[in-house]
């Protein structure tokens, strides 16, 4: 679990979407972009954050690293939800492509779709929003790795 750097974040402080609460799965790489949110369902877990400084590059719109490791891990997140913990997923292909920029302020949104569940493979694909326009588009491929027994 990671510490809120503001205390006071709060979703409906932070003009939040309504579904959304504060993601639980935390690593080393989202950790400095916390606050995340997330909305899960039974196809999907849709991530989503308020773009601050932190998140942006030297012209200040959200670094494309940060879109594209949100994608992935939206994907990874949803092709694991539907197979019900049947595995650890690995990322084996992602691609993304940028069609418009993401500016401080706005709510970024990644809306992931699993496409294909395989027992060895796993096809999604997402499109990332800022405030509901459209800024780009990803796809990605998982290999299900299960544990040895």
């Amino acid at each position: 679990m990671t510490t809120d750097p503001d205390p006071n974040h709060t979703a409906a402080t932070d003009g939040i979407p309504d579904g959304f609460v504060r993601h639980a799965r935390s690593s080393p790489l989202t950790a400095p972009w916390e606050p995340l949110y997330a909305k899960t369902t039974a196809d999907a877990v849709t991530l989503g954050l308020r773009i601050r400084e932190c998140h942006t590059n030297s012209r200040g719109l959200a670094h494309g690293g940060l879109i594209t490791a949100l994608a992935d891990n939206a994907m990874g997140y949803s092709c694991g939800l539907k197979l019900g913990g049947g595995g650890q997923l690995l990322t084996s292909s992602l691609a993304i492509d940028f069609i418009g920029p993401a500016k401080i302020g706005q709510w970024l949104q990644i809306e992931p779709e699993v496409i294909k569940l395989g027992a060895k493979l796993c096809v999604a694909q997402c499109f990332v929003t800022a405030d509901g326009t459209r800024c780009a588009r990803a796809n990605g491929t998982f290999s299900v790795v299960k544990a040895k027994e």
